[in-house]
């Protein structure tokens, strides 16, 4: 009997083993859960985060120490174990994470693991020059400066695209667009040449080969109008203008062009001396004839649909009024306009803007 009541207690005490262990277990499964899922991982708790990640800094000596900043430090030792599980360190995704200030540490695991990375908004509005617009991208972008700028004015590198430096501003359409964070030149520049021909929709096409133009054509004719003028109304009027002359074979003679073939855009008024100063650059369109080789800034939607509205006008000219209210007298024989320029000038002199 005592060998009987012996065995019995054995069992009692092995089961009451299982059952403390299967305890502990499940306490530490309810420990891992709340760690990698439930927990808060961020030490900002009033505010979300962005960690960037470069191609040159894609290694475990600058990550750790940057997601350590991140990351509360309990969770952190976590982060490290799913890392070091999953062989994160040695297949890190550059890119640009956001990361909320209630995500767990599975989530934000996960998220740099998949390369899950947030995009950036670009809002791109008016720019005059390549150099503008490098500034603008490598201040937004992971690109440098120096790098955007050789892809915009490199013959060879533009003609994988099909373009030429003279034009490829041309492809810029100002608009929000999403895009990656670590994006390179050429890259960026095949994202935004694939917005413009969506821009130029079958309808945009065909309205400017009725007024016998291709897309690049108008774009560089709207690109002078928005450098003319801020009044939307009068810009199809303008338009016509322009388009106008180049069927007379007459020359453009648009002022903004000589700001931009001198290279001062904060020129108040054009005289013969910064026209005969940029006699030389293809830009001058009172020396030459026809349209610039390429755009003078990025013009709008709007400016680029009031040129493709094909206004039909007999005007040849036009000329600031005196009044200075950013309106136009408009003209169609030399005599009207030499006097609404005679008006205007005198206005100028009055104002001692010289």
């Amino acid at each position: 009997m005592a060998k009987k009541k012996t065995k019995s207690k054995s069992k009692r005490s092995s089961h009451k083993k299982g059952y403390v262990i299967i305890s502990i277990l499940a306490l530490l499964s309810s420990i891992i859960v709340y760690l990698l899922f439930l927990r808060s991982s961020t030490k900002f708790d009033s505010e979300d985060t962005t960690i960037l990640i470069s191609s040159n800094n894609a290694e475990k000596s600058y990550v750790k120490p940057v997601l350590k900043e991140v990351i509360e430090p309990l969770n952190f030792q976590a982060f490290l174990a799913l890392a070091d599980l999953f062989d994160y360190w040695n297949n890190i995704k550059p890119g640009r994470y956001k990361i909320d200030r209630n995500s767990s540490i599975y989530s934000i695991f996960k998220k740099l693991k998949g390369g899950n990375q947030t995009t950036v908004n670009l809002i791109i509005n008016k720019f005059r020059t390549k150099k503008d617009l490098s500034k603008f991208v490598s201040n937004k972008l992971n690109i440098s400066y120096s790098d955007m700028y050789e892809f915009l004015t490199n013959k060879d590198s533009l003609s994988l695209l099909g373009l030429n430096p003279e034009q490829a501003m041309t492809i810029i359409i100002p608009n929000t667009y999403s895009i990656y964070w670590n994006t390179n030149p050429k890259e960026f520049l095949m994202k935004m040449q694939k917005e413009s021909n969506k821009f130029w929709n079958p309808d945009r096409i065909e309205k400017a080969k009725s007024l016998g133009l291709s897309k690049e054509e108008i774009y560089i004719i709207a690109s002078i109008i928005e450098e003319e003028t801020n009044n939307t109304a009068e810009k199809p009027k303008m338009a016509s203008v322009y388009i106008n002359r180049l069927k007379k074979d007459m020359n453009l003679g648009a002022d903004p062009t000589i700001k931009f073939a001198v290279g001062d855009f904060s020129i108040k008024r054009i005289t013969l001396n910064e026209i005969n100063n940029s006699s030389s650059s293809p830009y001058n369109t009172y020396k030459n004839k026809g349209l610039p080789p390429g755009p003078i800034c990025t013009p709008s939607i709007v400016t680029i649909d009031a040129v493709l509205k094909g206004e039909r006008t007999g005007y040849l000219y036009f000329c600031a009024k005196p009044d200075f209210s950013g309106s136009h007298n408009f003209s169609v024989t030399a005599e009207e306009h030499l006097e609404n320029a005679r008006q205007y000038r005198i206005a100028l002199d009055q104002r001692k803007i010289h």
